[in-house]
């Protein structure tokens, strides 16, 4: 019998089953999550335990629960656990257990000092082992290799030649650093994951299940429903505020997804194309403030700007990625003739509000939250309390035990997978730490790129591109972070622009072929290929991947410098990324053709620059193509060749 043909893309990246265990044992492993979220949110918020010994717990809880709800592969069965998974968990919990025990010791020793016992050595390997397999069957092999990859240079690095050589790291100078300080696998990937990732992950959770997320969709219908295209103008805006609560492009394709998409194929709308608004709209979720992602909280702790700076820098770029991807939207359905919804479909602004304004509150708090100075940490706590007060307001959505267990046990499921990215940057970050290959890296770009800052820009933003792919969102900025971020220490970008710039290609990698793990997650809501999602996602929001290389060079775009200045740059900006819409798509009223696509993208990329000059320069070149376009129409309806 011959043996089923995988191809390598589907190896590197295929994960473990998810299981969803029924009897007794499904209620166990659920009431296990209940248990695990209830402790994490104490320990977060509460616990006055040192950070490694609450990281290290939270670790071995997720590590549980990965092995029960991930099979080791694809083709496992889905509701069985296997007896291997179980004893793995059972190690698991047994190696937590250990630390947990000699924390006290763990915390007074002086790392690379005091030596480690051979009870030391054997559960620190185990931890890492453990990790390492969690890592794989949540993520995928291709980041797992990565990893092994970087292990392996951490401990035989020194046999090399060349700039690549460093010291001799030893067994127990490697596990010393990676499992008993938080440089490493407890380090600051996980931390955040034990913390604010965890506490926004359950405000979203909260929100959602008491009607939240309805509310959400409805507002979005309601504005926009009766326009043109209105489905896909919908799958934007719904998207958009879905996704700033879920931080998750992934889970936000999957949630607002499962409705906007059929919504557009039946209007009209190509199923790729369907697929490639919602995986381009629910990509910029996680860059849009007040909440944004798990990476933004990685990267308040990474660099130590205060989130709320983080939030208040984003707000306009945020805003700008979905000007052109709306534009995009609506110029596709005036181009194929589509209308908006029916009347009797679109929701009364008038009633959602009445029945579900007050979801607004919770944003307002976490919003004032931050503003006021409170930590990430106590913002979600409050934002998930006003969720509380809100919801128990009307009886459709107010919280009974049930109801509230299985939002607890729902919001530590979600966690898995990211615990398993975040480990796998921590054990990055600590071996990256100990052979200082960040700065050797720099070097090499610089020597690729001869110093040129622009070329060093666009390289930086592809190597965040390619080590995104395939990876969760904060998994992609952490590499990016520690490997990229020090190009742009030596180019004197600014910290916050530097990073931001990064965060946004880390994001951006989800839609990304060829990987595009939102794209994937699409192609079974829409019955396509999730490649041609991904091209179309791609070309959706082509005008975003220009918007880092503007902030960089303009940071007024992040509320830098006086309020006209911010205005102008803003303005300049946007009229750019619609040029460049517009080229890409060859229409406006009437169909562009190719001379006239390559001067409005010229013309968008002048613009971009926000100079006097370039700008004087880009008007002259719109006002020549509209002339030229005048002279020699087209047909309202007709596309562009090779469309």
């Amino acid at each position: 019998m011959p043996l089923p043909r995988v191809s390598l893309l589907a190896l590197a990246f295929d994960t473990g089953v998810r299981r969803r265990p029924t009897g007794p044992l499904g209620t166990g492993i659920r009431l296990f999550a209940a248990g695990t979220a209830v402790w994490t949110v104490y320990a977060a918020a509460w616990s006055r335990s040192d950070a490694l010994s609450l990281t290290i717990t939270f670790l071995s809880l997720m590590l549980v629960l990965s092995f029960l709800l991930i099979g080791p592969n694809a083709r496992a069965s889905a509701e069985r656990v296997s007896p291997l998974d179980g004893l793995l968990s059972l190690v698991a919990a047994a190696t937590g257990v250990y630390f947990v025990m000699q924390s006290g010791s763990i915390a007074e020793r002086i790392t690379l000092l005091d030596p480690l016992s051979v009870w030391d050595v054997g559960f620190g390997s185990l931890m890492i082992l453990l990790s390492l397999e969690a890592m794989r069957r949540t993520v995928g092999l291709g980041l797992t290799v990565i990893v092994f990859l970087f292990i392996a240079y951490n401990l035989f690095g020194d046999r090399l030649s060349g700039p690549l050589q460093h010291g001799e790291i030893s067994l127990t100078h490697f596990l010393d650093i990676m499992v008993f300080t938080t440089d490493g696998l407890f380090g600051v990937p996980l931390r955040v994951a034990a913390t604010y990732a965890f506490l926004f992950v359950l405000f979203g959770t909260l929100l959602a299940k008491t009607g939240g997320a309805d509310f959400f969709f409805n507002l979005a219908a309601s504005l926009t429903g009766r326009a043109r295209g209105g489905p896909a103008k919908i799958a934007v805006i719904s998207s958009a505020l879905y996704g700033t609560i879920s931080g998750s492009p992934t889970s936000d394709v999957v949630t607002t997804g499962s409705v906007t998409i059929p919504m557009m194929k039946r209007l009209g709308y190509k199923a790729s194309f369907a697929g490639g608004v919602e995986v381009a709209a629910s990509t910029g979720g996680s860059l849009l403030p007040p909440v944004m992602g798990a990476a933004a909280f990685i990267m308040a702790e990474y660099t130590g700007i205060p989130y709320v700076d983080i939030a208040f820098a984003a707000l306009i770029p945020a805003l700008l990625y979905y000007i052109p991807i709306y534009l995009v939207v609506h110029l596709r359905a005036v181009r194929i003739g589509l209308e908006g919804m029916a009347a009797g479909e679109v929701p009364r602004l008038g009633r959602t509000l009445r029945e579900g304004g007050l979801f607004l509150v919770p944003l307002v708090v976490i919003t004032w939250a931050l503003v006021e100075g409170y930590t990430p940490t106590y913002a979600a706590l409050y934002g998930s309390a006003a969720v509380l007060v809100v919801s128990s307001l009307r009886r459709a959505t107010r919280l009974d035990f049930r109801k509230a267990y299985e939002i607890l046990a729902e919001t530590s499921l979600r966690m898995v997978s990211v615990t398993g990215a975040c480990a796998a940057a921590g054990l990055v970050i600590g071996g990256i730490t100990m052979t200082g290959l960040a700065s050797k890296f720099s070097n090499l770009v610089f020597l690729l790129s001869g110093a040129n800052e622009f070329i060093s820009l666009i390289l930086a933003g592809m190597l965040t591109l390619i080590l995104g792919l395939g990876m969760p969102t904060p998994s992609a900025y952490i590499l990016a972070a520690v490997l990229v971020a020090p190009i742009m220490k030596n180019l004197s970008v600014g910290l916050m622009a530097g990073h931001l710039f990064l965060l946004y290609f880390a994001v951006m990698s989800a839609l990304t072929p060829p990987v595009a793990v939102a794209a994937y997650a699409a192609s079974a809501i829409a019955d396509e290929n999730p490649l041609k999602i991904a091209a179309d996602a791609v070309r959706i929001a082509l005008a975003a991947f220009f918007l880092p290389f503007a902030f960089v060079f303009h940071p007024e775009l992040l509320m830098v410098g006086a309020w006209y200045e911010i205005a102008l740059a803003t303005l300049a900006v946007a009229a750019a990324l619609c040029l460049l819409v517009v080229a890409s798509e060859g229409f406006w009223k009437v169909s562009v053709g190719w001379p006239s696509r390559l001067v409005l993208f010229a013309a968008g990329l002048l613009l971009l620059t926000v100079e006097p000059f370039a700008a004087a320069t880009a008007a002259a070149l719109v006002g020549a193509v509209v002339l030229f376009e005048r002279r020699s129409p087209r047909p309202a309806g007709s596309l562009p060749k090779g469309d």
